[in-house]
């Protein structure tokens, strides 16, 4: 049996409130014990490896909320084994993969394929977002009962659009009979513009087709009326606007069972980033304005969030060498979503508690899974991280097949040099 002991680690644990220098122990695919509770038998006698981590941090496992896979169906881009080791480099041991057109993950049969996959490749665990309605084409509901059996955690409706508010309502009231929260972006697709950009004096001046603020504000609306009236439980997906914040916290003032997640690049990049065309910042939903951009960071700090995503999109190189418009939408991000968010904590925007919150337990909890903490009996999902180690993003040295990163050659301090899945060494960087 794999018996480890990690000495001298700065151990942060934002579910148990626990942050202090100390030992961890591993024993098999369990957390055998945290400083005074480690037995002497098993320092002495019992450890097959023994890592100094003096100076280094060990936090819990990342669970992403949002990544696509690609698999099955679009394998031109990408395969599981490789985003599920890109996910394991940058500390993330649990994935939420999300439902998308061409795999709308709306069988059991798909769930299963998926998750054989997953255990065959033997890095990243994955949690399976099923389609609310079959083939995600907004019309007929999917078998909600089978996607529950299989252990979906919640359903989606991807980027797809719903038929009409009485099929969404529907959907609501059938989703809560299976206790499967819903997480939804919110976007009035007839006013969203295939390869636009945020509206406003830029776009106009670039040629760009405008998505107004309203096109996810009206949306959330209409959705905030749908969950007073049903009391399903809805999770909004990769919200981007100040005024789509200032809606979330009345609804959650109200009482409401509602909650939302930020992709960690609408924390950083905003539409100028977009002004000499560069398709690597064409996202949906769009990348907004500064001011929108830092009343999502002022959010973030207030704790009127929920979690911090990737949003992993990853496309091979030809789905953005073409006009903006024309390009495939969407950010490689595994690799940068812990280094984006402890940039947060060096700006003072979250504290180093709150950014691991916002990657580890609260996401966990939206998804009602055992992950993001690191406690005793538990399984050891956890990374060590070097807070001191500084890098800049090369692309060809990515791990994921996705080299789709606008932030190529961004400097960051601090990364993951090894990551236990189940108690095992899933990644060690060299």
């Amino acid at each position: 049996m794999n018996q480890v002991i990690i000495k001298n680690a700065r151990i942060i644990n934002p579910s148990t409130k626990l942050d202090e220098i100390t030992n961890l122990a591993i024993s098999g695919s369990k957390i055998a014990g945290i400083g005074a509770s480690i037995s002497k038998e098993f320092e002495e006698n019992e450890v097959t490896e023994s890592i100094d981590a003096s100076g280094k941090w060990v936090l819990p496992g990342l669970v992403d909320l949002s990544a696509y896979l690609r698999e099955p169906g679009q394998e031109n881009k990408t395969r599981i084994p490789f985003e599920t080791y890109s996910a394991v480099s940058a500390g993330i041991t649990r994935i939420c993969c999300m439902p998308e057109a061409l795999c709308p993950i709306d069988s059991g049969a798909t769930v299963k394929l998926i998750r054989n996959k997953v255990k065959k490749a033997g890095f990243a665990r994955v949690s399976v977002i099923g389609a609310l309605t079959q083939g995600l084409k907004g019309e007929q509901l999917s078998h909600m009962g089978s996607l529950k059996y299989v252990d979906c955690v919640g359903l989606s409706q991807g980027h797809e659009p719903i038929k009409d508010l009485a099929t969404l309502r529907k959907a609501m009231e059938y989703a809560s009979t299976f206790d499967l929260p819903l997480f939804l972006h919110p976007f009035d697709h007839s006013l969203m513009v295939a390869g636009g950009m945020h509206e406003g004096p830029l776009s106009t001046r670039l040629g760009l087709n405008p998505i107004p603020v309203a096109a996810e504000t009206a949306a959330m609306a209409q959705i905030l009326t749908l969950v007073e009236q049903t009391q399903c439980p809805v999770h909004f997906c990769r919200l981007s606007s100040g005024d789509s914040i200032k809606l979330l916290k009345q609804a959650k003032d109200n009482g409401l069972p509602v909650t939302a997640d930020v992709a960690a690049h609408q924390l950083f990049l905003t539409e100028m980033d977009v002004c000499d065309y560069n398709p690597l910042c064409h996202t949906v939903p769009p990348l907004r304005s500064e001011r929108d951009r830092d009343a999502l960071r002022q959010a973030a700090s207030d704790g009127i969030l929920d979690a911090i995503c990737s949003d992993h999109q990853p496309h091979e190189i030809d789905a953005k060498l073409a006009p903006f418009e024309e390009t495939s939408p969407g950010v490689s991000g595994f690799e940068t979503l812990l280094p984006l968010v402890m940039r947060l904590v060096e700006e003072k925007v979250l504290s180093e508690t709150q950014a691991v919150a916002y990657l580890t337990d609260q996401p966990a909890k939206l998804v009602n899974v055992a992950s993001g903490s690191i406690e005793v009996g538990k399984s050891a999902d956890l990374s060590i991280y070097d807070p001191n180690e500084f890098w800049q993003l090369d692309t060809d040295r990515m791990t994921s097949r996705g080299k789709n990163t606008p932030f190529s050659g961004w400097g960051f301090n601090g990364k993951t040099v090894k990551t236990f899945v189940k108690g095992k060494s899933v990644f060690e960087l060299v």
